[in-house]
């Protein structure tokens, strides 16, 4: 039986930076955004798990999900894409979330490993993998998994699918997910763009939606 090569601890740690940044405990409040997801719950466009995995993936492949990582991509390799990312924001609720989170990110780290700029959230990330030395290729694919997992989540809280379901299709969305990440490594400023409109639609409803639990 062939052993598999020890990772080398230098790279082991950086990954497990790469981890602590984007799981649950550290404070950015993901848990407070559903990204226009609650508005199409409401809207009734998300009943079950085949409609919840085609709009996550279609956020993925056409919306925020490719062009966060490709603004990411870009960041990590020194670029100041702070601005643009602000301005591919489709709405005030889209750009609060993306300003909000990176500032939260950026307090922490600064708090917890020295100062880090603020800036928007997928740029943030980019900035702090790249001082860590962690790898593009796994900062990518680990943080649109994080971006799918909190958007799962907040279905599995909303709409009548189970936290089994809920896994099922984060399971189905992994491939995806790795074709994106490998995409959006070689990718150019250019490449940016994308189109979901019922999840902008769903975005922009979402700032006068009454009552609501969740901050976009």
């Amino acid at each position: 039986m062939r052993m598999a090569t020890p990772t080398p601890m230098a790279e082991l740690a950086a990954l497990q930076r790469l981890f602590a940044w984007l799981s649950p405990a550290w404070p950015v409040g993901s848990f407070a955004y559903s990204h226009g997801i609650e508005q199409a719950i409401a809207d009734g466009w998300l009943t079950g798990p085949d409609a919840v995995q085609d709009w996550i993936a279609d956020i993925l492949r056409h919306g925020a999900g490719r062009n966060d990582a490709i603004l990411l991509a870009h960041a990590w390799r020194g670029e100041d894409v702070a601005e643009l990312a602000l301005a591919l924001s489709g709405c005030a609720e889209r750009r609060r979330e993306a300003a909000e989170q990176g500032a939260s990110f950026a307090r922490a780290l600064s708090a917890v490993e020295g100062a880090l700029q603020p800036a928007p959230y997928p740029v943030a990330i980019g900035m702090a993998a790249a001082r860590a030395g962690v790898p593009l290729a796994e900062t990518l694919a680990l943080f649109l998994q994080a971006f799918a997992s909190n958007l799962v989540t907040a279905c599995v809280k909303s709409v009548p699918i189970g936290p089994t379901q809920g896994q099922r299709v984060l399971a189905a969305l992994m491939p995806l997910i790795h074709e994106i990440a490998a995409e959006a490594e070689v990718a150019t400023l250019d490449e940016l763009g994308g189109c979901t409109l019922r999840g902008d639609l769903a975005a922009i409803r979402h700032e006068t939606l009454q009552p609501r639990i969740y901050r976009t």
